[in-house]
């Protein structure tokens, strides 16, 4: 088979999915080897994979292959959420675009088409995870509305009722006029925006003079109750028992005192509205309060505002504006930047809402979640960031609100009697039963409208993949949990994780999985998030199209240092397409060593004393325990850098070069098989990063009798550091040597003589064979004196002299030694400098300062050695 020019992924990568998928390699089943588990972040099923996802994944995909090639029985499982506010929005806007409002139908017809929308458009973000090439367990797909993760949902949601831990009330709660639904607080994101602050007048009634508030809400004028002064702020003290009318509606409502107001803010006066603002809220309850509800659900003013009913909060916004300067009330606008609370999942502004929802309480609960961090049985990684947002979010927990005014999603099963009593229970006939005295009957129960929160569902998702919530104690679940390692974005800590450790903790008893690796931030190049309104967020499959799903998981992986956020550009991309094109080529090199016109001999006499091969092997071997190293550790990116600089240097740059036949030779055999094994090992280093490519050439290199996919790791092998080090100095020498043709313009076809001064000749000697075909050297001698009419070259200590057939001009190299000392005594005395200084050399550790005592040394060693040679010119 004829070899491409370039790596062409787009076949390859259809053919190792359809193999590995018939071989079903990526199923997992409990057997006697340990468990990796990995439970993939439960992407929308509204969603399409955005970077962030793709990051997410690929790291997931590297240590789950990882771990399958290192012994363990590897278990991804897949799945995805159903995102009850986003997946609704999109069923509403889609029956709309049909001309069916959504009001006109009943629930289950509904839910019906909702079904139907998640069937159409479901699939396609696992269709994006498979062509990523992510090596999930596809027969383990769960989806958070399947009918034993709804069952699971229903169970705990009774069991916490029960145990009193979730309970119904009227309490202030973040309220979105978009979705209609109620939020939890961590559903509401703060933006700083411009705004304008209203400085109102308010007339006081039965005597003269007005009271002056500011607001940047005047459309909540209309629900105000009440004024409030600091009882020490000696401008209101003759306001004690006074009333004041609200503009525009001339309601009555008293000025009260509490030490509650700044008296430095503003004009030291606020407007109290309980039924918009918390802060109100809980002064209305304090001073028993009227409140006054003036907005809809939908943002619109409602009849209990008196004014501009029907209207939305942002058009009364303008118009009371006018409104209140024609009557005299308003005194002043001024602009100021604020922060104002948006949805995260319909971005509109939220509304601070007085409204009767589910609560589940949370302080006592998060006091576990809390110790397995805190007392290291979860390691957080980078732990140094986060480990404290975690912390802060537990010590500081709120009750969570739970219940939302949705269709889409587990319905709350509470049942309701005609009288309004409340009963719960799993099924209506189990609430029925649990219901007091027998004046109803069975169909009176009215089921509670609401459904539960999304992270209601997905808190449960590492325990109820292995259906641990509907069937305790399952073999599976023993086998496969606690899972490994969750792999996650930073920005849903509190929504998911901490969550996941509570829930792990109360039902399973254990924690939910050992480490937790936060993925950073995906930005465009200019440090921007991405996001489709500014257009700069890419879209994955044309990306796979394009460069191929290797060089796109190289090129997220290469820039994404664990935890820090990753500035993507698709130059990084580029590079990955460069690198399978690079290790393409070096397949088709070896081939050409295999049908080499001049033959392949057998027989080598010298195979023993190959020191590339030696080299090559410990090189491998040293990269492999610095890449275990910095895996244990998390760090992804900086091992696939050492993967790739083992490949892309020492492997193509120098071995292929160092082993490549002489020039109308033969291939000598020995050779070609070291070179075709050591092939095979730096593709199985590298495939858990990059699965197609790496699987493709190693079935291409010979007949394999197992896939790299599975492929089991050997154990690293010993590293000999003087092989190491005699293999530096080889790439020194040679290098400073072509460098040295370049500057005295020696061209390559011109063979040269090299004498090499050195204090261990040992280290060269294996090296001859390797720099007389290299340098074209026809001689290589080591020599105890200065060479006369020579360019000399220094590396590290020792003294290279070349010789050439051509006449040399001694003044450029000269100039250049000239050159080279000058720079290494600034260096000097930059040392010296600092070790002259008593306060360094006291206070640093010794082995610093025995750092810089060797700089000081090998530079007054070298300065020796240049003018020594600048004198032999």
């Amino acid at each position: 088979m004829q070899l491409s020019k370039n790596f062409e992924p787009a076949q390859v990568e259809q053919f190792w999915t359809n193999r590995w998928k018939e071989q079903k390699y990526f199923e997992s089943k409990p057997d006697g080897r340990p468990a990796f588990t990995v439970v993939i972040p439960p992407p929308n099923v509204t969603g399409v994979l955005h970077m962030g996802h793709t990051l997410n994944e690929t790291v997931q995909d590297i240590l789950v292959r990882r771990a399958r090639m290192t012994g363990y029985n590897a278990c991804w499982v897949p799945g995805s959420d159903h995102a009850s506010i986003a997946t609704e929005a999109k069923v509403v806007q889609m029956l709309r675009e049909k001309g069916i409002d959504k009001n006109t139908l009943t629930r289950d017809e509904f839910l019906k088409y909702a079904f139907e929308w998640k069937d159409k458009y479901g699939g396609i973000i696992y269709n994006q995870i498979e062509r990523l090439g992510c090596s999930v367990d596809w027969s383990r797909v769960t989806f958070t509305m399947d009918d034993h993760y709804y069952e699971a949902v229903i169970k705990v949601f009774v069991d916490l009722y029960k145990k009193g831990m979730i309970y119904r009330g009227a309490r202030m709660i973040n309220w979105d006029p978009v979705a209609k639904t109620a939020l939890s607080d961590e559903e509401v994101e703060y933006r700083e925006v411009q705004s304008k602050l209203y400085y109102v007048q308010y007339k006081l009634d039965g005597q003269e003079g007005y009271i002056t508030i500011a607001t940047t809400r005047p459309e909540t004028i209309l629900g105000d109750t009440a004024i409030c002064v600091n009882p020490n702020d000696e401008r209101y003290q003759h306001l004690k028992g006074a009333y004041a009318l609200v503009p525009l509606i001339n309601r009555r409502i008293p000025v009260i005192f509490d030490e509650y107001v700044d008296m430095e803010f503003g004009t030291g006066a606020l407007k109290i509205t309980p039924a918009h603002d918390i802060n109100d809220y809980n002064l209305g309850l304090k001073h028993n309060l009227e409140v006054i509800d003036t907005l809809n659900d939908d943002g619109t003013l409602s009849d209990a505002a008196q004014l501009y009913t029907g209207e939305d909060r942002f058009d009364v916004r303008r118009k009371i504006a006018a409104d209140l300067e024609t009557s005299g009330n308003l005194v002043k606008i001024e602009d100021i930047t604020n922060k104002n609370g948006f949805s995260q999942r319909s971005n509109a502004v939220v509304e601070p809402k007085i409204s009767t929802q589910w609560f589940l309480k949370m302080q006592e609960m998060a006091e576990p979640a809390l110790k397995a961090v805190v007392e290291g049985d979860i390691k957080i990684h980078p732990g140094d960031r986060f480990l404290a947002t975690y912390k802060h979010w537990l010590e500081n927990v709120k009750d969570w609100c739970i219940s939302r005014q949705l269709w889409w999603g587990q319905q709350i099963p509470a049942w309701y009697t005609p009288d309004g009593a409340c009963v719960v229970g799993e099924t209506k006939e189990e609430a029925f039963k649990n219901l007091s005295g027998g004046q109803w009957t069975i169909d009176d129960l009215r089921q509670d409208n609401d459904v539960l929160d999304t992270w209601f569902s997905s808190w449960l998702w590492p325990s109820q993949v292995f259906k641990g919530i509907t069937e305790p104690g399952n073999e599976e679940l023993k086998y496969y949990y606690p899972t490994s390692v969750l792999v996650t974005g930073q920005d849903i800590i509190f929504f998911w994780v901490a969550r996941m450790v509570i829930a792990g903790l109360e039902y399973e008893k254990e924690i939910p999985f050992k480490d937790v690796y936060f993925t950073g931030m995906v930005r465009d190049k200019l440090g921007r998030k991405m996001s489709k309104s500014l257009g700069n967020s890419p879209d994955l499959l044309e990306l796979i199209d394009r460069y191929g799903a290797d060089a796109v998981r190289f090129g997220i992986m290469i820039a994404a240092p664990a935890g820090n956020d990753l500035l993507f550009d698709e130059a990084s991309l580029e590079q990955g397409r460069n690198f399978n094109n690079k290790i393409w080529n070096a397949l088709k090199l070896v081939k050409m060593w295999e049908d080499n016109t001049n033959g392949v001999t057998l027989d080598d006499k010298n195979a023993d004393d190959d020191f590339a091969a030696k080299w090559m092997r410990n090189r491998i071997n040293e990269a492999r325990a610095e890449v275990e190293r910095l895996l244990k550790e998390f760090k992804l990116s900086e091992a696939l850098k050492t993967i790739y600089s083992l490949i892309w240097d020492d492997f193509c740059s120098w071995y292929l070069e160092w082993q490549k036949p002489e020039f109308g030779g033969a291939t000598l055999n020995s050779k070609l098989q070291a070179t075709i094994g050591f092939f095979e090992e730096l593709l199985q280093l590298l495939h858990p990063y990059m699965p197609f490519i790496t699987e493709e050439i190693y079935h291409q290199l010979r007949a394999q009798s197992d896939d790299l996919s599975v492929k089991q790791f050997n154990e690293t092998g010993v590293v000999d550091d003087r092989i190491i080090a005699q293999g530096e100095i080889l790439k020194n020498v040679i290098s400073a040597v072509r460098d040295a043709r370049v500057k005295n313009s020696i061209k390559n076809k011109e063979s040269i003589k090299l004498y090499i001064q050195a204090e261990n000749r040992s280290d060269y000697e294996a090296l001859f064979s390797i720099l007389e075909r290299q340098l074209n050297a026809e001689k290589i001698a080591f020599t105890d004196a200065t060479v006369e009419k020579c360019i000399n070259v220094l590396v590290q200590k020792d003294k290279l002299y070349i010789e050439t057939q051509t006449e040399l001009d001694t003044t450029a190299q000269k100039e250049q030694l000239e050159k080279d000392i000058v720079y290494l005594e600034g260096f000097l005395a930059s040392v010296e400098k600092k070790l002259g200084n008593e306060r360094f050399v006291q206070n640093a550790k010794p082995e610093v300062v025995d750092v810089e005592r060797k700089k000081k040394a090998d530079a007054e060693e070298k300065i020796a050695a240049l003018r020594d040679a600048l004198a032999s010119l």
